[in-house]
């Protein structure tokens, strides 16, 4: 499998020329579409397509952020602004029978959605835990203030969308509920006890089996004072992959984001060294995409065999 270690985006609802040339030549690991990217169902469907085609693999990885309520790429395809993961667990809250029905049969009709349209993974479930400080950019992104629900929707969710081989992505790992800050802006340092951290925000991330997660922009300054998770093999290593025990493929989070530099192939470079299997860019620009691609290294063996799992699960 000869893929870069990069998902990529790009600018409209069709592909330019210099676009599927870049994809056909670099060949990112996936794509990730946004809003800007979709119109209706039929544009979408020969958009994924098309990128399929170029990448000769009916099986190709195109990534969405549909989460509902303000996270909402489809939005002129469906409505989806009253459902957002609170919603859902405060029903759940006085009638437990009653929410997780609703739950499933609106991820259901999500799915369904996606697979008509060609994308196969949904950066769902938001696993962060909302707290009095939680910045208002997770808000009801959210299940819940409390473990339990936010565990149980997780697992819920995720196995939900393996029901209907949507891949699914845990973020924003190991959390971002303890932050006050917004990541797309800022660089939070969360002050918590790692023992605190480690009962609450990275407790919810254990045992979701997630296909991917999502790194989170955000200094965890009792575990290191110096980097970010996205950034931190010391996070990575010893909180994602060893405490939280995840296995599969680590995303990090948008690399053009501003809690990091403004140089996004360091960003890049950095997130794999750190290790993360792939970064993420969003923006969307040609220019930048192939700068990233041109100079990111390969998937390495582990993140085949991965990838060629996911492959496997969406039979």
């Amino acid at each position: 499998m000869n893929r870069k270690s990069l998902i990529t985006s790009i600018s409209s609802t069709y592909l330019s020329n210099e676009e599927a040339n870049l994809i056909y030549k670099e060949k990112p690991w996936g794509i990730i579409l946004f809003k800007r990217n979709i119109d209706n169902v039929l544009q979408l469907r020969k958009l994924t397509y098309n990128i399929r085609k170029i990448m000769n693999d009916p099986k190709y990885p195109i990534l969405v952020d549909e989460e509902g309520g303000n996270v909402s790429r489809f939005s002129d395809i469906i409505d989806t602004k009253k459902y957002s993961q609170k919603h859902f667990a405060d029903i759940f809250s006085n009638n437990k029978k009653l929410g997780k029905i609703l739950y499933q049969e609106y991820l259901l009709s999500i799915c369904n959605i996606l697979k008509n349209s060609g994308i196969n993974i949904n950066t769902i479930p938001v696993l962060d835990i909302l707290q009095k400080k939680t910045h208002k950019i997770i808000g009801n992104r959210s299940f819940s203030n409390k473990l339990k629900i936010v565990k149980y929707f997780g697992k819920l969710c995720t196995s939900e969308l393996k029901k209907n081989k949507i891949g699914s992505v845990s973020k924003h790992t190991p959390g971002h509920g303890c932050s006050n800050l917004d990541t797309h802006f800022n660089l939070p340092v969360v002050e918590k006890s790692y023992k605190d951290l480690l009962k609450k925000d990275f407790s919810a991330f254990k045992n979701v089996n997630s296909n991917f997660t999502m790194t989170a922009h955000i200094i965890y300054k009792d575990i290191d004072p110096n980097n970010c998770a996205t950034h931190s093999k010391i996070v990575i290593n010893k909180i994602i992959r060893k405490k939280i025990g995840f296995k599969g493929l680590i995303i990090s989070d948008d690399i053009s984001m501003r809690a990091l530099s403004k140089n996004i192939l360091y960003n890049a470079q950095k997130a794999i060294l750190s290790g993360c299997n792939l970064a993420l860019h969003c923006k969307g620009n040609i220019k930048e995409s192939k700068y990233l691609l041109k100079n990111i290294r390969k998937i390495d063996n582990f993140t085949k065999k991965k990838t060629s799992e996911f492959y496997n699960y969406l039979r």
